[in-house]
């Protein structure tokens, strides 16, 4: 097996970390790695914004947390189930040494007059953004780092855009958390029997 193989299979998301800092070059090298994965028309939509301070990623899981609040108030979920959802995430935001949130732009993706294409275009970009975010996280078991992607932006886009001072164009797609782990996970996969077909 390669080694390319076996990081495919070992890398797990990580969720706890040491409060050792990532140095901002071993960032920069896994931020090399995602800009390398395939894109539609090669037009490289995905953006990062990397979050270091204590202070931002405070605010940016209290704004987070905010949301989060309100959209579960708004489901009717009682108070405690709301706060243990707040808090899980807030802890998850402000407790890893270093955040990247992936993001995507359409600045150069084509433009079509309809609707579908347009639409089509969209889950484009989305594509190769998560593409890169998949480089990203092979490249952090590399490293020696834990890493885990959090959907959670998808919920609270423009608080992420407004807290992080982002771009207009720039769409908060995920949130990876990074660090030196500070615990060991072990995952099982369906079996290929159960989600391959062969025409």
């Amino acid at each position: 097996m390669g080694d390319l193989q076996q990081a495919i299979l070992r890398r797990r998301s990580v969720r706890r970390y040491r409060p050792d800092p990532v140095p901002r070059d071993v960032v920069m090298t896994l931020l090399e790695a995602a800009i390398w994965a395939p894109s539609a028309h090669n037009r490289q939509p995905w953006r990062f914004a990397v979050v270091e301070t204590p202070a931002q990623k405070v605010a940016l899981a209290e704004a987070m947390g905010a949301r989060l609040r309100q959209d579960l108030q708004a489901d009717g979920l009682p108070e405690t189930m709301i706060e243990a959802d707040a808090a899980r995430s807030y802890a998850r935001v402000t407790s890893a040494p270093a955040l990247v949130v992936l993001c995507l732009t359409l600045a150069d993706m084509d433009v079509y007059p309809d609707e579908r294409r347009m639409q089509n275009e969209y889950l484009m970009a989305v594509q190769s953004a998560a593409l890169a975010g998949q480089n990203l996280l092979l490249a952090a078991h590399d490293a020696g780092l834990g890493a885990c992607w959090l959907c959670a932006p998808l919920f609270a886009s423009e608080v992420v855009r407004g807290v992080l001072c982002l771009p207009d164009d720039w769409q908060p797609q995920a949130l990876i958390t990074l660090g030196y782990p500070a615990e060991t996970r072990e995952k099982t996969r369906r079996p290929l029997e159960e989600v391959v077909l062969w025409r």
